[in-house]
Parts: structure tokens; C-alpha cells; sequence
């Protein structure tokens, strides 16, 4: 890890001046670290564990490989279009603030509200993957226990027991969080290797190309009911993509902590695609083996929601290989959450400094000791707590995390498209040139696609939550937010105003500008 020169910092905290913000978090993260935070939120040993029942039974080895392939790539081209925008508009909570510049106050306030969602939901849903990966893993396999007994009560207060500690960890400063992400990293690539090589050497027989090539649908009973039933190919096939796409998301970490990071304008960017592009190939061959490692696909598929612990339990490998595998798969699950923690955080002061939540004046403090916002770290583990009591289904959870931050994401890429030339002239040191808006208008029909496919069953659950979301949005935004809600500081007028606050509330945190 390089430690940042003061010249950089410098430049970094005039970039957020001239955007109107104050610098009051610790920029203390290097370009590894800010990759390192997407690359743990993203996690191929979180979602391309735990989802890979959904692959198995939708489109069999063909979606669990190049289905991952077909919804990476398009998660790159996705980071590729956010990173163009964080290039040029380093700032925490960044595709709130990209939308309300792009878009106006309205459309950036129903990004963040969307936003935070997603960011709920990707914490919630990792941290039940947590509970039942320890549970598949660790409780049975090592320990002895007996699970079979443990329903709601016993998720409930496991998630509880592990939030809370990941809060704990977010509270104590972006040097610890960074630490333990940075780890994270680098336990996300050893552990998927050996993992990889596991399922090849104990389980795979020879490489039959046909099972990562042949569709076959296995919707309904064929998939063991884990959608419940059956569906045409192309439905079959759209719904799969689920498995990369909620794996593959998360990544605009490295904008939320832009403000932490060293020279944001470069760092940000390739931290977004880098951290997405690596996970696309690592999480392909580790894909791949697990197809491979199938005795039989029909079987697999079968198993429903328990294919891949069936594969992994049944391979005839070292006892003390696997155990060890199934504690570091389980590290690694918890801190993508803690990773997604941060994220979440980050959103809602950001948000929470241009008044943009309930009770904004506590959410947007940040503590001149630890040099975090505290009491938006803790809103976020209640809130994704409370998620999991009313979406106690992992599946339900994960599609909704894809749907809603795939949403948010299109909002200000689809904002920048309108605006790219005309009102948006403004850029940082990574362009896309002639590939703007091309990746822009894919980005766009993409999440259309992404968004029928996110409320099919077994994710029906999530209309509920969408049709609330929507009317909640447009009642609160006419009947109060459009009068009272300002948005971030936009034009040099509004920005000098902000002066006299920066200067505050630097002095506040006891940084020096």
C-alpha cells in the first residue's frame, strides 16, 4: 500500500472543495484499497457461492458459465460508464450527487433513495448468506451440530450478532475497515484458486465442453423447485443472469469512498473496472469447475437450493481441506458484508449532508475521533437488519439487490447520456470516448431487461417493495421534497455559499485544508 504524499491530498480536497463538500472523512485509502473494498463487496465467494442453486435451475451448466460471462460483461460495461462519471465527480455517495448534476434534484433524489435499497439489500442478503454458509459449512460439517431445527429465529439473531460487529469494525475508523478489505482482497483470490482447484482435482472427470455449452431448461420441478415453475427458455435464461448480476454488483464502493481515497479522479474509475473484471474471471473458472465437478447436472439441478452444498460436501477431498475451505469461504462472506457496511454508510451521509433523509442533522455527523460518519454507519445496520425480517428468503434478498442497485445505476448513466455535450462538459482523466454513450444506451435496455427479469418468481416478493418504493417516491417528492429538498451544491453561486460551512466543519474534525 503507497501512504499519499501531501501535494495529492491537497489536490484531492480542492477537487471537493470546488464540488462544495468539506473534507471531513480520512483520506487515508491508496487506489489498491479502493479497489479492494468493490472487489470484497462483490465477493465471487459470496454470490457465486450462494446463487449458484439459481444458475443450476434456470439453464443448468450453460447459465452457471456463460450466463456469468454474458452478465459480466455487462457489468463492465456498466462500470466502465459510472467510472467515466465518478472520473470526473469524485464525491461519497457518488451516484446520488452524478444524477442530481446530470439529471436535477428530483432525478438524483429518487437515485439515492434507490440507491440505499440496493445497499440494504446487498448487506442483508450477504450476512443471511453468512448464517447459511456457517450453518452448511462449518455448524454440521466441523462442529457436529445438529441444524435441521433452525428456522427464523435462530437466521435472526445470527444476522444480528454479525451486523452488529460489523458495525463495530465500521465505527473504528476507515483505517480498520481498510485493513480488513484489504484483506479481504487478497483472501477473495487465494481462496477461489484453491477452491477451484479443489473441484477440479477431487471432483472433475475429464472436460466435457458440452455441459458449459448445452442450455437446458430447469425451471420448476426439474430445478428442484427453486423457481417454482417452469418458464420458456428465454424467461429461464433471463431470470439465470440473476446469478452474475447479483454476484457482480456492489462495485460502486469505490465512488461511495472517494472522498477517503487518493487522487479519487483515477483511482475511482479503475478500481470500479478492475475490481469488476477480475471477478468476471476468477468467478468463471470457479464457475466452470463446479459444472464440472457435477456427477450428474440433472441431479445437481434437482438439489434446488442445496446443489452446491451437496458438490462441495460430497467431494472426496482432505477433511481438513474442505474444513478449512468452508471457514475462509465463511470470512470472506462476512466481510464482503462489512465492505457493503461501509458503502451503505457512506451513501446516507452523503445524502444526509444535502438534507436528503429524515433526520439528516444526526445521519451526516461524523465523529472527530474515528473520522467516520457513526450515526449513518449504525442507521445502515439497522435498516439492513429489519431488511432480513421482512425478506427472510436469501433468493428474494439477492434479486433485490441486483434489481435496485442495477437500477441506480442506470439512473445517472442514463441522465449523462442526455446531458453528455451539453450540459455535461465537465470530465476527470477517464473518458470513453466514441464509447460513451454506445455503453450508455446497452447500460439502459440492459436494466430493463434486468428489471422484468428481477420480479419473476421466486423474487415476487420484490413488487411489493418496488410498487411501494415508486408511490412512496412520487407522494413524498410532489407533496414535500420538491419544495423543501436543495440537492448537493450545483453552479458557483450555490458552491461559494458553502464556504463558511467547509471551512466549519473541517475545523470540526481537525483537518487541516
Amino acid at each position: 500500500m503507497t501512504t499519499p504524499d501531501h501535494s495529492d491530498k491537497s489536490e484531492d480536497t480542492k477537487i471537493l472543495h470546488n464540488m462544495g463538500y468539506a473534507q471531513e472523512l480520512a483520506r487515508r485509502m491508496s487506489g489498491f484499497s479502493n479497489f479492494a473494498i468493490s472487489f470484497s463487496i462483490i465477493c465471487i465467494l459470496a454470490g457465486g457461492i450462494t446463487s449458484f442453486p439459481l444458475a443450476m435451475a434456470t439453464g443448468s451448466g450453460f447459465e452457471a458459465t456463460i450466463g456469468w460471462v454474458i452478465g459480466g460483461v455487462f457489468a463492465l460495461v456498466v462500470a466502465a460508464s459510472l467510472g467515466q462519471i465518478g472520473s470526473a465527480y469524485p464525491t461519497a455517495g457518488g451516484l446520488y450527487h452524478w444524477s442530481s448534476i446530470l439529471g436535477g434534484r428530483g432525478w438524483g433524489w429518487a437515485t439515492a433513495w434507490i440507491n440505499l435499497l440496493g445497499l440494504i439489500f446487498v448487506v442483508a442478503s450477504v450476512n443471511v448468506g453468512v448464517y447459511l454458509l456457517f450453518q452448511g459449512l462449518v455448524a454440521g460439517p466441523i462442529f457436529g451440530w445438529d441444524t435441521s431445527a433452525w428456522g427464523f429465529w435462530q437466521q435472526t439473531a445470527a444476522v444480528v450478532l454479525i451486523t452488529v460487529t460489523q458495525g463495530l469494525f465500521n465505527h473504528l475508523g476507515i483505517k480498520t475497515t481498510t485493513m480488513l478489505t484489504d484483506f479481504s482482497g487478497y483472501l477473495i483470490l487465494v481462496v477461489a484458486v484453491v477452491l477451484t482447484l479443489t473441484f477440479l482435482i477431487w471432483g472433475a472427470h475429464g472436460f466435457d465442453l458440452a455441459r458449459l455449452t448445452t442450455f437446458v431448461n430447469t425451471t420448476g420441478d426439474a430445478g428442484g423447485g427453486y423457481v417454482p415453475t417452469a418458464r420458456t427458455a428465454l424467461v429461464a435464461f433471463l431470470i439465470g443472469l440473476l446469478y452474475p448480476l447479483y454476484t457482480i454488483t456492489g462495485f460502486d464502493a469505490s465512488a461511495h469512498t472517494a472522498e477517503e481515497t487518493h487522487n479519487a479522479r483515477v483511482a475511482v474509475p479503475r478500481g470500479m473496472i478492475h475490481s469488476v473484471l477480475w471477478s468476471l474471471v476468477f468467478g468463471f473458472v470457479m464457475a466452470v469447475s463446479f459444472v464440472l465437478a457435477s456427477p450428474d447436472l440433472v441431479a445437481t439441478a434437482k438439489d434446488g437450493g442445496n446443489a452446491w452444498f451437496n458438490l462441495f460436501n460430497n467431494l472426496p477431498a482432505p477433511t481438513w481441506l474442505k474444513a478449512l475451505l468452508g471457514v475462509a469461504i465463511v470470512l470472506s462472506n462476512y466481510l464482503c458484508a462489512l465492505a457493503g457496511l461501509t458503502s451503505t454508510s457512506r451513501m446516507i451521509f452523503a445524502f444526509s449532508r444535502d438534507g436528503g433523509l429524515p433526520g439528516s442533522s444526526l445521519w451526516k455527523q461524523v465523529s472527530p475521533t474515528w473520522r467516520t460518519p457513526v450515526p449513518a454507519i449504525w442507521l445502515g445496520v439497522v435498516l439492513s437488519i429489519a431488511a432480513t425480517l421482512y425478506s427472510p428468503a436469501f433468493a428474494a434478498l439477492a434479486a433485490g439487490c441486483a434489481l435496485f442497485l442495477y437500477v441506480s445505476y442506470a439512473m445517472p448513466i442514463a441522465a449523462g447520456l442526455l446531458a453528455e455535450g451539453k450540459s455535461w462538459t465537465e470530465f476527470g482523466p477517464f473518458r470513453l470516448g466514441i464509447w460513451s454513450k454506445p455503453f450508455a444506451i446497452i447500460t439502459v435496455l440492459g436494466v430493463l431487461v434486468l428489471m422484468y427479469a428481477g420480479i419473476q418468481p421466486p423474487f415476487d416478493i420484490l413488487i411489493n417493495y418496488a410498487i411501494g418504493l415508486i408511490v412512496l417516491l412520487v407522494v413524498l417528492w410532489f407533496a414535500v421534497e420538491n419544495r423543501r429538498f436543495q440537492g448537493p451544491p450545483i453552479g458557483e453561486a450555490a458552491i461559494a455559499k458553502r464556504r463558511a460551512t467547509i471551512a466549519a466543519a473541517e475545523k470540526a474534525v481537525g483537518e487541516s485544508a
